[in-house]
């Protein structure tokens, strides 16, 4: 049993993450779940926010823990000793996708490993961006995220809709 890592910016985090996070933790010793800062996709959360939710969100689970970053991801896995990427699969289309960055991952830092596992069936269809976009038009999202994720959607939008 390693460390790995479980990057993404969790823009929010969805209960798919979660699935992932929580069965990832039972296959390593210790699971950590990177948050990328990425400005270029212009986050609805910030970097503090999301770190928060996801510490919030994970605090049952002993051996993972919640970092944010801003490097690129096999810098910060140097520096970390990590050498194991865990990343979520739903569709075939992510797996090109998820292979091209294995593959560039791989060749910049030939230690470098990615395990893919899919999420359950029940939350193959979740993604982040469609629960922003479901949110920002007023939906409940509150069976496709961890509370403490729904409790932040609900206060941003709220903010957003009286500004």
């Amino acid at each position: 049993m390693m460390k790995a890592l479980y990057p993404g910016t969790f823009d929010p985090m969805t209960n798919g993450h979660l699935d992932i996070i929580e069965r990832g933790s039972k296959m390593f010793k210790h699971l950590v779940v990177a948050i990328a800062e990425n400005k270029r996709k212009k986050p609805l959360f910030s970097i503090e926010d999301r770190v928060e939710m996801a510490k919030e969100s994970l605090k049952s689970l002993e051996n993972v823990s919640v970092v944010p970053f801003s490097n690129l991801l096999i810098h910060f896995m140097k520096e970390n000793n990590i050498n194991i990427i865990l990343r979520g699969l739903r569709a075939v289309s992510d797996f090109e996708f998820e292979l091209q960055l294995a593959l560039m991952n791989r060749k910049m830092y030939p230690e470098c490993e990615t395990v893919f596992l899919m999420p359950s069936s029940k939350y193959i269809f979740l993604s982040s961006s469609m629960i922003r976009e479901i949110a920002s038009l007023g939906g409940d999202v509150s069976c496709f995220v961890p509370y403490p994720v729904y409790l932040k959607i609900k206060e941003k939008f709220k903010t957003i809709s009286q500004g």
